[in-house]
């Protein structure tokens, strides 16, 4: 069985473009002992420059060179088979705006739906079918990304379920029919120009399979009148790509807008690490109603079969540094503090 929560960290490339401003790689993975190491340059009282190395240990720490295709094989791959058995599983796509978190995740569905459907083609399995829908929380609102960015309420039910009103879900029979709706929900989604990049994902973009299997027929048939029960849900899976996690100081040359979304982005990824860290720690209390990204993945963080995978990405600039050591001090922190000397060694002067 894969763990309960699972924390990896992907390194991209840095481009030509990066290297030609004067950008240096500041990143090194060391695959062996999954660790990634940041080398920070920093200036003392008399101008003489040193290297601060930061280190943090993950479950998996994966170099530029690492393939979506492993990339899956590593997180959402071991989740797809509990599925079948009642499983809830959610993965989240975290990082500072540019460091790859979209790249990372879209793939990721797609690659997903395949093995589902190979599964859904055994004869345990026939009777089980995929329903797809995708909505995204932004400004602690929150739309539908399936139907024309119809508004939907979150509402708890009486048995403290809380259920997304209005929800479209859209069954499925192939690959092709998953790729279609996750272009759609893409054209849908909200962007908007930061200091940090021009064309940031400003919301978190949920994305959820759901398994079902319809209720047996009753032996004499349904009475005249009589509706089929609902399909019963087996199992779950959500794909989160969290909203471009913009610092304070990213944000002097942008509006007030701007700086609310931010406020609220920071509030909820807050609220998340809260969750996953009470859920690792086996907390009686989980605080899920800190925010509305916790509240609708209530049930894929409940229960025995829960399993959650972070995918912390980043980049390797110089320039980006403190989003770097941002982004993997987050990550970090949701695994419960793997860190292995952050802020520790000093290397020898620099040129």
């Amino acid at each position: 069985d894969p763990p309960k929560i699972r924390v990896v960290v992907r390194k991209r490339p840095i481009s030509k473009k990066e290297r030609e401003r004067g950008d240096d790689d500041v990143v090194d993975v060391l695959a062996k002992n999954n660790t990634v190491v940041v080398n920070e340059e920093k200036v003392k009282v008399d101008l003489t420059k040193y290297l601060e190395k930061h280190a943090f240990k993950f479950d998996e720490s994966l170099d530029e060179n690492v393939s979506n295709e492993a990339v899956y094989q590593l997180t959402v791959g071991p989740l797809v088979r509990t599925l079948f058995r009642n499983g809830r599983a959610s993965c989240f796509a975290y990082g500072q705006t540019g460091s790859g978190k979209t790249y990372t995740m879209s793939p990721l569905p797609i690659r997903a739906s395949a093995d589902i459907f190979t599964f859904m083609a055994q004869q345990q399995y026939r009777d089980i079918s995929l329903c797809v829908s995708c909505f995204e929380i932004y400004g602690n609102k929150v739309f539908d990304l399936l139907n024309a960015r119809k508004k939907l309420n979150i509402l708890e039910d009486g048995k403290k379920k809380v259920v997304v009103v209005g929800l479209k879900e859209f069954g499925v029979d192939d690959v092709d029919g998953v790729k279609a709706l996750i272009e759609e929900s893409a054209k849908n989604r909200s962007t908007g120009s930061t200091a940090a990049n021009a064309d940031s994902s400003r919301s978190h973009s949920i994305m959820q399979f759901a398994l079902k299997r319809a209720a047996p027929a009753p032996a004499g048939g349904f009475r005249r009148g009589e509706d089929a029960p609902e399909p019963r849900v087996v199992g779950k899976i959500s794909f989160i790509d969290l909203a471009g996690s913009e610092r304070g100081a990213d944000t002097f040359d942008n509006n007030r807008q701007t700086r609310l979304e931010g406020a609220e982005i920071n509030k909820s990824l807050l609220a998340l690490k809260e969750c996953i860290r009470a859920l690792d720690s086996d907390a009686r209390h989980v605080p899920f109603r800190g925010s509305k990204l916790t509240a609708v993945l209530r049930d894929s963080f409940v229960g025995d079969q829960a399993r959650t995978v972070m995918i912390a990405n980043i980049s390797p600039c110089s320039s980006s540094v403190e989003h770097t050591l941002n982004t993997l001090r987050y990550a970090d922190r949701v695994k419960g503090g793997l860190d292995v000397g952050c802020g520790g060694d000093v290397g020898p002067a620099l040129a």
